[in-house]
């Protein structure tokens, strides 16, 4: 069924406006300048559009009940960078919890997984890979992704210009035997594609210090000490975004909400995360050396020209000091009136100079 999508935007004003008791369907629709991307109501996995949210809050919350006694459907809200105005009337719907709301505003948090009442917050980094600049700098970008799960809602809240998430709801819709699973099952494609992400960046990254490597250690003189010590900050940068996260998506897989179908999947992203997380590891542990390294090679350089600088200083020395005895206004000097003292001082020099040279490039120094 064809999406109803609303233009994003950075808008304060309402989506919503609540009557009556909490939880009670709000009684306008979603404006369309507001930080809404997407919404949809899921029953049996399969989507349902509304004109509004409020028809699609109304349509699960109404509507037909499982052998279990709760609701067959669920209700997806996707955000980006909402205002405070919209997510608290949001939260005021789904009866979210203020200090997750505070956290999903305000954005800068830790990877977490937290538990309110019956409603899980679970907030992952996200990071983007660029090359900008005009030396095409490397530069990771990151961003956050908050999930509001509850029995029968998810709210997603992104933040940041990456890791879109409207792909993510293409491919479950493609699939409604795994969407029909519930909540859990978007929390786990969520979840894979930020990790995707972290795959796709430690990649790339990788890409960048094996041409580092192999540019401090070619024969040419290169200057790598700056873009090593951008790819240091951005490794550690990615390392506090993957690192972090290892417990909660730990504990994610131990939650009784979570049908066992998805803890499958979830154990398999858990996989991914380990694997990347140790290649970042690796990365911090290799280009310590090849920092070290590429100093060695600048101070030996450095030694060189050293060298080479007081060498042709010595040879120059010879010259400078005969011409500058004989420049003294002497009248008692040796072999002043001597027809043949220029061209026997000449030949000193230049004897002294050419015995010097020799010696300089048989001991390396030239």
């Amino acid at each position: 069924m064809a999406m109803t999508r609303v233009r994003p935007g950075r808008a304060t004003m309402s989506i919503f406006k609540t009557r009556g008791r909490p939880h009670t369907v709000p009684a306008q629709s979603a404006r369309r300048d507001s930080a809404v991307i997407d919404w949809a109501a899921y029953i049996d996995g399969n989507r349902v559009s509304t004109d509004t949210i409020d028809d699609a809050v109304r349509m699960i919350r109404d509507g037909r009940l499982d052998k279990a006694g709760e609701s067959a459907g669920f209700v997806w809200v996707g955000l980006h960078e909402p205002s405070a105005e919209e997510l608290t009337e949001l939260a005021e719907v789904f009866g979210l919890h203020p200090l997750a709301v505070e956290d999903a505003i305000n954005a800068h948090q830790r990877p977490k997984l937290e538990r309110y009442d019956d409603v899980q917050f679970f907030v992952m980094k996200t990071v983007g890979y660029v090359s900008r600049g005009p030396n095409g700098a490397e530069v990771v970008e990151t961003g956050e992704v908050m999930i509001f799960c509850g029995p029968d809602f998810v709210v997603t809240v992104r933040h940041g210009t990456h890791c879109e998430l409207g792909c993510v709801r293409d491919e479950l819709e493609k699939d409604p035997e795994r969407l029909s699973l519930g909540p859990s099952a978007v929390l786990h494609a969520v979840a894979d594609r930020v990790v995707d992400g972290y795959v796709g960046v430690a990649d790339a990254l990788q890409e960048d210090i094996d041409e580092v490597e192999e540019a401090v250690f070619s024969p040419e003189r290169t200057d790598e000490s700056r873009r090593i010590y951008r790819l240091k900050r951005e490794v550690i940068q990615l390392k506090r975004a993957v690192g972090p996260l290892a417990g909660p998506l730990r504990n994610l897989t131990n939650r009784r909400f979570v049908p066992t179908e998805i803890k499958e999947y979830l154990r398999d992203v858990e996989d991914h995360l380990t694997r990347v997380r140790e290649q970042v590891e690796s990365y911090d542990e290799l280009l310590n050396p090849i920092l070290q390294a590429h100093m060695t090679q600048v101070t030996v350089a450095d030694n060189q020209d050293m060298r080479k600088i007081s060498a042709w200083g010595a040879i120059a020395m010879v010259p400078t000091a005969i011409a500058g005895v004989y420049g003294m206004n002497f009248d008692y000097m040796p072999e002043l009136k001597w027809k043949y003292g220029y061209a026997l001082i000449v030949g000193v020099i230049f004897t002294a100079c050419i015995s010097l040279y020799r010696g300089f490039r048989r001991n390396g120094w030239l």
